[in-house]
């Protein structure tokens, strides 16, 4: 069976172009593909819209293949035939196939595009909307006209008519420039989207990008991640693209590579700043000693593969006024003034351990969850307080009250130490036997019972008490201070890695013994705090594969850029805008010798 494919096509001048073809086959499908037989460029036709078949008994039977209909002599159908020798039309989008049959026997499909003007003249379009309105031309000059009006002009000129004012960090005060909001690329940041209705307040002067001045201004109390000299000598130079970047940013106002909208950029949504890329602090710090040759600071680039040892801050001598740091590869040795053997209190079949497990205070073995807990922002730990954690086994009761209760020792102060013994020598005795009492210079209320009694049974105690064997020294190392027995005071630091930020609370499902020896320490001195090595048990460079163990880490996660974010600082300063010096020590109590005890008695 023979198709004749008849296609008609019109020029630009209104001739007439007429191309035929034979197809020699008894199916034809008819889409929008490439490979269909009958080609409809027309986004209404389907790709494969339909097929026609040849019947048995010489008729066409036309049957839609997608899900779309197509017009079949007048009629929106899915289905239907067609007698060649009676005719019929095919409407598909802006097409018409008109079957017919020709003289030679063959069947012919006429292709031809319904004229875009067909219709024009139909009554009904008379009250069509279109008729009343102006031509699109005329519409699109007006809208743009409105637009330059609105969103440029009215901008501009409120702009430059405004009266300048102070800088709002609290987004109080309303803009001043009219429909500013039209010009504005996105949504502000969570912290500045109190600034929506005021861009005037970051963006003082027009087309310029915003300053350095301006942001302090705001934010007076952000430090920088060092001096800015310093940073400045310290970052690598640009590559020639970036170079050329940063002049043409230049000539539009915008600040150099340390300027603060050269990393903090807004107009991105209402989200939180994300931190630093592992890049951005590699940039500078993975060959900093070629740029500043005078600094303390080890290359890192990666935590998996290159960074230095850390340094812990503790103290390396007997009341030592100020810290040290040093690198755990040497082995530290921590002089804090403490006698504590963890391995002693956390083994589970020692003494302490049975101890514990009779008191319903812990109810089972110590753990090291019963004397540290976490500060509230999860990042140290609260200090250790002797009434608290171990005055359940090491007991300071020193005797009954007049009412019933216990007397007890006060801790932290060898004054209150000396005070609560002259009490007890103080206090009345029971009698050996029935008598009365003698009167004179050996009576209760004499000078030799003054002299003589009470004051040097308070010192023979304090001295029993501060010596090698006594009740404090259990804990505590013996001195001697002005010939007199005395404690070593003392000195812990409140945070032992001062330069980068742990959270103990994303770690609570592993063991404290995972990271820190403390059950097979047996001195104080031990400074327990993990090394480089055990930290990459788990945490490696961003560029490593995330698995169950293993998670990748970016200088984010530990570090801060902006001091102190994140970081430590001694109480009640302020923040350091230069790598920060060694932290002071926190002042302890007043210490006091037993000399100035027995001295002050005395008087």
């Amino acid at each position: 069976m023979a198709f004749l494919i008849r296609t008609i096509d019109f020029t630009a001048a209104g001739r007439e172009i007429i191309r035929d073809r034979v197809l020699e086959q008894a199916s034809l499908t008819v889409g929008r593909a490439a490979e269909c037989e009958i080609h409809l460029p027309d986004l209404a036709v389907e790709q494969r819209h339909l097929r026609i078949d040849l019947a048995a008994n010489g008729m066409l039977a036309v049957e839609a293949l997608g899900t779309l209909g197509f017009g079949l002599d007048g009629r929106v159908v899915t289905e239907g035939t067609i007698d060649p020798r009676t005719g019929g039309e095919i409407a598909l989008g802006a097409a018409r196939l008109a079957v017919a049959r020709e003289t030679d026997g063959s069947t012919s499909i006429t292709i031809r595009q319904v004229a875009a003007d067909e219709g024009k003249g139909d009554a009904l379009r008379g009250f069509a909307l279109a008729s009343a309105l102006p031509s699109k031309r005329a519409m699109s000059w007006v809208f743009a006209a409105a637009i330059l009006l609105l969103l440029l002009a009215i901008p501009v000129a409120s702009h430059l008519l405004r009266t300048p004012v102070k800088n709002d960090p609290k987004g109080e005060a309303p803009g001043q420039v009219v429909l500013d909001a039209a010009w504005s690329s996105g949504e502000l940041s969570l912290k500045h989207h109190s600034l929506e209705n005021n861009c005037e307040s970051c963006h003082v002067a027009a087309f310029e990008s915003v300053q350095d001045e301006t942001c302090i201004s705001c934010h007076e109390d952000t430090a920088n991640h060092a001096a800015m000299p310093r940073q400045a000598k310290g970052i690598p130079p640009p590559t020639p693209g970036d170079a050329i970047q940063w002049k043409i940013g230049a000539a539009l106002g915008k600040e150099g590579p340390l300027g603060c909208v050269s990393c903090h950029s807004e107009h991105e949504g209402p989200v939180r700043q994300k931190p630093a890329a592992q890049a951005f602090c590699a940039d500078c710090h993975n060959t900093l000693d070629t740029r500043l040759t005078d600094t303390a600071l080890g290359n890192a680039h990666d935590f998996g593969k290159e960074h230095p040892q850390f340094r812990p801050v503790f103290y390396a001598s007997f009341g030592a006024a100020k810290p040290v740091r040093a690198v755990l590869d040497v082995k530290p040795v921590e002089r804090s003034g403490l006698k504590f053997p963890h391995d002693v209190h956390m083994d589970a079949r020692g003494g302490a351990a049975r101890m514990a497990v009779s008191l319903t205070q812990y109810g089972a073995p110590l753990e090291c969850k019963d004397c540290h807990s976490l500060t509230p922002d999860k990042i140290g730990f609260k200090e250790v307080k002797m009434e608290d954690s171990c005055e359940g086994c090491h007991s300071l009761v020193s005797g009954r009250t007049a009412i019933g209760g216990f007397r007890k020792l006060r801790h932290g102060d060898v004054k209150d130490l000396a005070e609560d013994l002259a009490q007890i020598s103080s206090g009345p005795r029971p009698a050996l036997a029935p008598r009365r009492d003698r009167p004179g210079q050996i009576g209760s209320g004499s000078p030799y019972r003054a002299d003589f009694g009470r004051p040097v049974r308070a010192y023979i105690g304090l001295s029993n008490a501060l010596s090698p064997g006594g009740v404090c020294t259990e804990c505590h190392l013996p001195t001697r201070s002005k010939g007199q027995a005395d404690l070593m005071p003392v000195n812990l630091p409140d945070r032992f890695l001062t330069s980068g930020f742990f959270n103990h609370e994303a770690h609570k499902k592993e063991e404290c013994t995972d990271c820190h020896a403390a059950d097979t320490s047996k001195l104080a001195s031990d400074l327990l705090i993990p090394d480089l090595k055990s930290c990459r048990d788990c945490h490696l460079g961003a560029t490593a594969v995330k698995t169950r163990k293993i998670v990748p880490s970016e200088c984010a996660m530990c570090h801060a850029y902006h001091v102190p974010a994140g970081q430590w600082s001694p109480k009640g300063k302020a923040p350091h805008y230069s790598p920060a010096p060694t932290p002071a020590p926190k002042p302890g109590p007043a210490k006091t010798t037993v000399a100035a005890v027995i001295e002050r008695a005395k008087s």
